[in-house]
């Protein structure tokens, strides 16, 4: 952790103990008494929330308070469509089913994009055989045929040692389980069912980082806080060139096919809130310098400025009909027109 998020962290600390029991200053609610803005969802997308969120509540000082939860970006929608949550964090756009839910409920939503990540797929440090991987070879190990069958490394390649092959994992509530499953299988969701699934990034990176014969997946910023005890592995394209996950390579477009927009789905009842409204407008115009604080590639600055004219326009929906899509970028989806 860097030294202005350790200092984020200090001041959010001391502005706690400050106004916990407080009651007003100036006129307004601080701690218990402050409005909350309820967030929830995607492991991925929470270091990005919970960094904007520690900044806009000092800068409000204790006017406002922001929780952010951690239930993967299935387990957000679900809070989202039952009225639980103002704000749910999603690695991957909303599904058909996700949308019948929240019009079966009276919630419409608002989609803005918030960041660009890099799936990373990982291996232990002291895995000196893999140098480069094709999708191909994703497939192989990831695909739900591999299940009960390609248990070690020298059935993916041949040249590789007969060792037990320890994979990890997002689990199925998670948007990067279902974009890696999409980009690498064909199909979001179809995977083989025997490895190590959590929801929490952080119990992959440990199972990486303890195991010379493990390999697993997800987000770049939970790469970066680690890159010293594990090795992010080269993706080889059909052509051969094999490119590592950087913020360069997302931006240029050869990390292909596991980059991805990061979104936040605000309610539209939420969004009529003066404190919500507020949240998302920080959002949209601090939120890029510390999402790349944290990791992430941050939206160019035109993107951000039109994801927030969307949000005060009101424009409800998503620009992807709920169906899963690999390799769109920023600029095309905010050309897009919004659907129901």
């Amino acid at each position: 952790m860097n030294a202005r998020r350790l200092t984020i962290l200090a001041l959010a600390a001391q502005l706690t103990m400050v106004l916990v029991g407080c009651g007003k200053q100036n006129g307004a609610p601080t701690g218990r008494d402050a409005p909350v803005i309820r967030i929830d969802g995607s492991s991925t997308v929470f270091p990005i929330a919970e960094a904007v969120a520690e900044e806009f509540q000092i800068e409000q000082r204790g006017a406002v308070r922001a929780t952010v939860g951690l239930s993967g970006t299935g387990g957000g929608f679900k809070k989202l469509c039952r009225g639980d949550v103002d704000i749910s964090n999603a690695s991957r756009p909303i599904l058909k089913e996700e949308m019948e839910m929240c019009r079966a409920a009276g919630i419409n939503f608002i989609e803005l994009p918030v960041a660009f990540d890099a799936i990373t797929v990982v291996v232990n440090p002291k895995n000196d055989w893999v140098k480069s991987l094709t999708v191909a070879d994703l497939k192989k190990m990831w695909e739900p045929a591999a299940q009960g069958q390609i248990t070690r490394w020298n059935q993916v390649r041949p040249e590789w040692p007969d060792a037990p092959l320890m994979l990890f994992g997002p689990g199925a509530d998670s948007g990067t389980f279902d974009y890696f499953t999409e980009a690498v299988t064909g199909k979001a969701k179809s995977s083989r069912g025997d490895y190590t699934a959590s929801e929490d990034d952080n119990v992959l990176v440990q199972g990486v980082e303890n195991n010379k014969n493990a390999l697993g997946y997800f987000g770049f910023a939970y790469y970066i806080g680690h890159k010293d005890r594990m090795r992010a592995v080269q993706i080889e394209k059909e052509d051969g060139t094999q490119v590592l996950p950087s913020n360069a390579a997302v931006i240029d477009g050869s990390y292909q096919p596991l980059s991805r927009p990061l979104f936040i789905y605000v309610s539209d009842k939420s969004a009529q809130r003066p404190e919500v409204r507020k949240f998302i407008e920080y959002y949209l115009t601090e939120g890029p310098a510390l999402a790349a604080d944290v990791g992430f590639v941050a939206l160019p600055e035109q993107a951000a400025q039109t994801a927030l004219q969307h949000f005060k326009d009101n424009r409800l929906g998503t620009v992807f009909g709920g169906v899963p899509e690999v390799g769109v970028t920023i600029d095309e989806l905010l050309k897009r027109e919004a659907t129901l």
